[in-house]
């Protein structure tokens, strides 16, 4: 089937037409093009919303709540929180208003550890960067009696009760292990204690868990048990990305983007946003970057370098960091927006394909993890704005200018996360490929997270 996106319209779409500027999409049948529909009105709104063209932004918000749902398939859902978060960000432009309804909100925040779970439960992604992570320290630990690892977010006992079972089976018997976790709520270290001294004491396994309550930015590394003559180790899932959390207001983040050609046929055979997304002419007219242009710079964080450094002088014999792989730390709103588009509708389409859409675990999971992190990308900016994944190509070589060297994972690391994806999806939607001695997980052929190896010194 043929789309035309404008009919009778001529060649050229003005996004800036005030009055008309979604003229095209009221000439068409809204029901029968849902998917393509949304995402044109989410690119134009992101662009209206950068050029400061308030109304027509709003007038394409009220069509997006008339054909998005929280509940309905990948497309809807998407669309809703995108709409949401856009939003969000013309409101902060309202100081009194934004105040009002913030002082008004009901804080989710005490939610989102199950939130976390769910993304554990109902995901691969973590459940394979906990894989390779433990994998690379044993490997790392092999003839190691004393072995201290420190979680730079504590929450997932399951990772640790796992490496313990693995240790236990060592023939020269298990290291005495001591994990230092930092977390911000004392209540989840708590649990983690509880949960996995009782795993421990079920094996038999010799443990010492060292809780350390605080935000990661505000770490006292002084204060850290660590002690001489133990090995240390260093598990980062998902952490790093929030100290690029700079001061940016100089950068002019809101110059508007080219604007786009909706008239042009699009030939539509799937359903599922990542598919739309993934026809030619949406990803060179929409969402990829032009990759004809050069790298940016590296992003100076003075966070990010004391950080960095502070782990380097603890000298870990090996640090596992998992990252987000997506290019979402960029001043301009309108390519972030796109780029957080084709990322995030990934995930969803992760969770259509193998999770019930009336799940409450679903709903949730997507409501306050990838909604609030959605909100954070495209509403926030400078400090406020901790959501700034960036892809392995910028990651390599920021830790390498820190001081630390790779090190190349094994084929058991590699081989059992596979297993683990193949078990998700007899279809080989989900890959795990390697790139410069790291390893990127995808859902088809879109990296979505990273995990790389590194010791301290070259």
């Amino acid at each position: 089937m043929v789309i035309e996106l404008s009919p009778g319209l001529g060649s050229t779409y003005n996004p800036g037409l005030l009055g008309s500027p979604y003229q095209w999409l009221r000439e068409q049948r809204l029901g029968s093009n849902t998917g393509l529909n949304l995402i044109g009105l989410l690119r134009e709104c992101a662009h209206h919303v950068a050029c400061g063209k308030i109304k027509n932004a709003d007038m394409g918000l009220d069509y997006i709540s008339q054909l998005a749902s929280p509940d309905g398939d990948s497309v809807q859902r998407v669309a809703t929180y995108f709409s949401q978060a856009l939003a969000c960000r013309i409101v902060k432009q309202l100081a009194g208003v934004s105040n009002a309804l913030n002082s008004a909100e009901t804080s989710s925040i005490s939610e989102e550890p199950s939130a976390h779970n769910y993304f554990f439960n109902l995901c691969p992604f973590l459940k394979v960067a906990y894989l390779v992570t433990n994998q690379a320290i044993v490997e790392a630990m092999e003839e190691e009696k004393m072995v201290h690892i420190i979680d730079l977010h504590s929450s997932e006992p399951a990772q640790w009760v796992d490496l313990m079972q693995t240790w236990k089976k060592r023939r020269e018997g298990p290291p005495h292990l001591k994990i230092t976790g930092i977390h911000e709520k004392k209540q989840v270290l708590s649990e983690m204690a509880f949960h996995l001294a009782r795993e421990a004491g079920k094996i038999d396994f010799p443990l010492q868990f060292c809780p350390v309550v605080s935000k990661l930015e505000d770490l006292d590394f002084e204060s850290l048990p660590v002690k001489r003559g133990e090995a240390l180790a260093i598990s980062s899932v998902l952490q790093l990305h929030c100290f690029l959390a700079t001061d940016d207001k100089m950068l002019g983040r809101n110059s508007p983007a080219p604007s786009i050609n909706l008239h042009r046929a699009v030939h539509i055979n799937e359903k599922t946003f990542r598919e739309l997304l993934d026809q030619k002419d949406m990803i060179h007219g929409y969402l990829r970057p032009d990759s004809s242009l050069p790298p940016l710079p590296l992003s100076s964080s003075p966070k990010m370098e004391i950080f960095l450094n502070a782990l380097r002088k603890l000298q870990p014999k090996i640090m596992v960091i998992t990252e987000p792989e997506s290019n979402l730390n960029v001043p301009n709103l309108v390519q972030r927006f796109d780029e957080a588009l084709h990322y995030y509708s990934a995930l969803f389409d992760c969770l259509e394909s193998s999770v019930s859409r009336t799940s409450l675990e679903r709903q949730k999971l997507e409501s306050m993890l990838l909604g609030e992190e959605i909100k954070n990308i495209i509403a926030c900016e400078g400090l406020e704005r901790r959501y700034r994944f960036e892809k392995l190509e910028r990651w390599i070589p920021r830790l390498q200018m820190a001081g630390f060297g790779r090190v190349p994972f094994s084929y058991t690391a590699k081989f059992q996360p596979r297993r683990l994806l193949e078990s998700y999806d007899q279809n080989h939607k989900y890959k795990l490929q390697e790139e410069n001695d790291c390893l990127l997980i995808c859902r088809r052929d879109t990296p979505l997270f990273s995990i790389s190896a590194w010791k301290f010194g070259q």
